[in-house]
């Protein structure tokens, strides 16, 4: 009975959630073209993060949130084992806004409204097997960095399937060196219980989000990123041990 549940709340939180997409996505991304101010797309999204989670029946523990620097850009690395993360932590960094982006991977710019207000807010796509749109698209962000935008990656490069910890890519690195910020790893823990991989259905369950202490990039360079991404990948594994 409670999969059926968890089955029909799903089907509610997908058909509400495309449905705000549908309704809000377009009139708001004209009105932010229009003024030129994004910032009211990321409230929009925000609210359908709220929307989905709260129909989903996901509520969400946040650990350490005086490591979010919000006087500073930062690049926020998080560990990746569910479709239901970037929301999450999306929200979570929602005192960033609208000086919050994403590096995200560019497939998912076929996703039509999505896309546009993806372009809008400053996110940046990433090809990372094409080093001729990869390293371009990586000084782009760090552009973005050193103007005082913070970024949300997820190093893994994709999901874990068994929630190990997988092996950082160098890129979201190579963008904090860059643009000289430091790098605040981010713990996430239960999301894989919520939305396991290949599974479309949303389970109601409790996800705790942990931010570590900030890793300093200054006076490091790119001969430096090694011991950067060693760094970084200890420090969100120690805080994936912690208790809840």
């Amino acid at each position: 009975m409670s999969m059926l549940v968890a089955a029909i709340r799903s089907l509610l939180t997908y058909v509400a959630v495309s449905l705000y997409i549908l309704l809000l996505g377009p009139p708001f991304l004209l009105i932010a073209f229009a003024t030129g101010r994004p910032n009211i797309l990321f409230q929009v999204g925000l609210g359908g993060v709220r929307l989905g989670l709260w129909l989903s029946g996901i509520t969400v523990a946040v650990h350490h949130p005086e490591h979010v620097l919000r006087d500073r850009a930062a690049v926020y690395a998080v560990n990746h084992t569910s479709n239901v993360e970037p929301p999450i932590v999306f929200a979570a960094l929602s005192g960033l806004f609208p000086r919050m982006r994403i590096l995200y991977k560019a497939e998912l710019r076929k996703l039509p409204i999505l896309v546009r207000a993806f372009d809008l807010a400053g996110f940046i796509p990433l090809e990372r097997d094409n080093r001729d749109q990869s390293l371009p698209a990586i000084e782009r962000a760090a552009d973005a960095l050193r103007d005082g935008n913070s970024f949300l990656i997820f190093p893994e490069g994709t999901r874990s399937r068994t929630g190990e910890l997988l092996p950082f890519k160098k890129g979201g690195f190579i963008l904090a060196l860059k643009g000289h910020a430091p790098v605040v790893p981010v713990a996430i823990k239960g999301a894989r219980d919520a939305m396991k991989k290949g599974s479309l259905i949303i389970r109601p369950v409790r996800v705790t989000l942990r931010f570590g202490t900030p890793i300093e990039t200054v006076g490091l360079d790119l001969e430096d990123r090694d011991d950067l991404i060693a760094g970084a990948r200890s420090a969100v594994a120690a805080l994936l041990l912690e208790e809840d």
